[in-house]
């Protein structure tokens, strides 16, 4: 496995350039970034069709920067220095931890001191040069896609929240033992709960926004999909335990043509170093398992980078709002909670059933999709009835 980028780059060209990037953590910006330029994408297309409209807001011009901006630069480039001087000062402790390095309250007081006066006096200077003899109002048309940095960075925050919550919810016992490490850590993350969470603030600031809820979760779907797919990969990739039961049954012979890995996986050098000891490795990530699993989280990967091919190529005919959407929660809950039946995951029993909690949270998915699309054609056939 490859558990730092480092790792990946060394294994395609040889090269050891030592880097504090985590594999998991890079494709989780991937994610971010393909759901971005899907958004974006969907965003234009709806406001070209009418869906969704541009709105008017005023603002000031020619204000010099109040002193809430300025503290709010200087604390940005305090954070900033405290961190990066303390970073290229101590890159070995950097790249031996990076997640604990960045996540303690270790730094460096003249870097931080440094950033918080460069960024004020940037933020002062930049303002200065825009600064009129008297500050006038303006209004401005603001399209809906140039809500996408707002609505990517609540998203985030919340979206990771939820995952972080949801897993703890998930692995209770676990949480009991550390609370405090599994709610900060970058590992340990339920998509379920990302996505009730991530979607939850999105829906907030679109409505707030004048975009209908049914019209922002079509504009979604697809971006959806598209960063789950993404994400995967740094799973696979990292090997963070996000991958499925014991697997020693031989390839099938329909399946011959494909790698070994693809089929039964011991995730080498997984990040979580789990299982037993690799002979003659010293160091980091020496573990490999001792049983090999079904590789799930490659399954995801592909599974849902298709299934997003697939919603993209059909947006264009679906008119009726929500249905996109609720084809995205048919799908999504079907393919979740067949990867549960060969994924390894805590167990819930209720009344002799024993269930997932990614499992339970499918049906909903699916139950809820089915409902949106019966809905939204109902209300179709409705109006057709009333204009007839």
């Amino acid at each position: 496995m490859f558990p730092t980028i480092s790792s990946l780059i060394q294994y395609l060209t040889g090269l050891n350039i030592p880097l504090p990037i985590q594999s998991f953590g890079f494709f989780v910006a991937i994610a971010f970034i393909g759901a971005y330029w899907a958004f974006l994408q969907e965003f234009k297309r709806k406001e070209k069709l009418g869906y969704i409209h541009s709105f008017e807001k005023t603002i000031t011009i020619g204000a010099p920067a109040s002193i809430t901006e300025l503290a709010g630069n200087g604390l940005f480039g305090f954070i900033l220095g405290y961190k990066l001087i303390d970073m290229a000062l101590n890159y070995s402790a950097l790249l031996n931890d990076p997640q604990g390095f960045i996540l303690s309250l270790r730094g460096s007081w003249v870097g931080g001191v440094i950033g918080a006066v460069g960024f004020a006096w940037w933020a002062y200077s930049e303002n200065k040069k825009q600064q009129l003899p008297e500050p006038k109002q303006q209004v401005v048309t603001v399209h809906p896609y140039e809500l996408m940095g707002s609505i990517l960075l609540w998203a985030a925050v919340c979206g990771f929240a939820g995952a972080k919550i949801f897993n703890a919810l998930e692995n209770w016992d676990e949480f009991l033992k550390d609370p405090v490490g599994m709610l900060i850590g970058f590992s340990g993350l339920t998509f379920y709960g990302g996505l009730i969470c991530g979607g939850a603030a999105v829906l907030y600031i679109a409505r707030k926004h004048g975009i209908k809820p049914l019209t922002m979760l079509d504009i979604g779907g697809p971006g959806m999909m598209l960063a789950y797919g993404l994400g995967r990969i740094g799973c696979q990739m990292s090997g963070d335990g996000d991958w499925g039961i014991p697997n020693t049954a031989p390839k099938p012979h329909l399946f011959s043509w494909t790698p070994d890995w693809m089929w039964s996986f011991n995730f080498p050098h997984n990040v979580n170093d789990e299982g037993i000891p690799i002979p003659l490795c010293g160091g980091k990530y020496c573990h490999v398992l001792q049983v090999p699993v079904f590789p799930t989280s490659f399954y995801e990967s592909v599974i849902c980078i298709l299934l997003f091919f697939f919603l993209w190529s059909i947006r264009h005919r679906i008119k009726i709002p929500g249905i996109l959407f609720g084809i995205y929660m048919i799908l999504a809950g079907i393919e979740r909670f067949f990867i549960e039946l060969i994924r390894v995951n805590t167990k819930y029993h209720f009344a002799g059933i024993s269930f997932t909690q990614a499992e339970l949270i499918s049906i909903f998915m699916v139950t809820g999709g089915a409902i949106l699309i019966l809905t939204g054609l109902n209300n179709k056939k409705a109006t057709a009835i009333n204009h007839g």
